[in-house]
């Protein structure tokens, strides 16, 4: 077994392991085994005798991620996984099997009209937490509703190793300099966008179709480690990009528009649905702000040595959001 977490003592976090199936009355059937490798978490696959269980230590700056799940499942248990045992001052937890990844069913498919279920059940699950993100906001989850990202963006553009300035895949001077004239545009998009009234709530920030498993006819939404407190149209980024990415659909495709439809729907307690496609249209100019957020605070906690290619998406978000406010123009 082959592990790159060098925050992780692997001999404890396997005692640990063992203590718990004991108190869960499983047993262990064969080797630990490591299913993927990130330089800020581990995940371990277990095999037992009442089927896999899975293990996840996450850093100090995902510690609240065993928590979050918990609260979540106790809050929503047909959509979140139960969190089996927990040390939340290590950021350790055991999860159950989640049944088969929405990706290879849509590849399967040829099609993604799961979403069409699937996002209302998001959305509904977002706005039930609407008026509990004081206590996720107080256990660690990051805060990124909108009056904060304005100071988040400026630490950003000053941290220019980050960006990888003038370096290969990075951003260029001159899109440096677009950038930073591009602020008080931003600034103006954000205050046009809290204008609608869409209350802030929980955003995922990684709903795509490898976060999302079919069980027993449920679908389950996974791996909350890079959740915030955000503007909830945020959300929907990731998922266009996993239907782009799974399915090789086109950005212009209209199933993109048909699906935002089928999400905005469920917020319709707030709003007329041309007011909705209106916010939806600024927050599309401002989500990959949200997700490059999420990359610069786990890839910045990292040594440089163990950043390599998790350095790219950085100053490749900021690519999008220049063309993305390139392509609609001004405020």
């Amino acid at each position: 077994m082959k592990n790159i977490s060098p925050q992780l003592d692997t001999g404890a976090a396997e005692a640990w392991i063992d203590d718990q199936l004991s108190w869960l009355k499983m047993t262990r059937t064969g080797h630990i085994e490591q299913p993927h490798t990130r330089p800020w978490s581990t995940v371990w696959r277990i095999p037992t005798g009442a089927g896999d269980i899975y293990f996840k230590a996450t850093p100090s700056i995902l510690v609240y991620e065993p928590a979050l799940t918990q609260a979540l499942s106790q809050r929503f248990p047909d959509q979140i996984p139960p969190v089996l045992a927990a040390d939340l001052a290590q950021g350790w937890m055991l999860l159950p099997d989640g049944g088969q990844r929405l990706r290879e069913i849509l590849r399967g498919e040829g099609h993604g009209r799961r979403w069409e279920t699937i996002l209302p059940q998001y959305a509904a699950l977002q706005i039930a937490m609407i008026d509990h993100l004081d206590p996720l906001l107080d256990a660690g989850v990051p805060d990124r509703r909108l009056d904060k990202l304005p100071p988040l963006f400026d630490d950003l553009l000053a941290d220019t190793d980050m960006l990888l300035l003038d370096q290969p895949d990075g951003i260029t001077a001159a899109e440096y300099e677009k950038l930073i004239g591009f602020v008080p545009q931003m600034r103006a998009l954000y205050t046009q966008l809290a204008g609608y009234g869409i209350p802030h709530t929980i955003n995922h920030g990684d709903l795509h179709d490898a976060n999302i498993f079919v069980g027993n006819g449920r679908y389950i939404f996974f791996d909350w480690g890079d959740c915030s407190a955000s503007h909830p149209f945020f959300s929907l980024r990731s998922t266009f990009v996993s239907l782009e990415n799974s399915l090789n659909i086109e950005e212009e495709d209209p199933v993109f528009d048909h699906l935002a439809r089928i999400y905005l729907s469920a917020w319709a307690a707030y709003d007329t649905m041309d007011n909705l496609l209106a916010a939806f249209a600024i927050a599309k100019r401002l989500w990959a702000m949200s997700s490059m957020l999420v990359w610069y605070r786990i890839v910045s906690s990292l040594e440089p040595a163990q950043r390599g290619d998790y350095a790219l998406p950085v100053p490749s978000l900021l690519q999008e959001l220049l063309a993305a406010n390139v392509l609609y123009g001004p405020v």
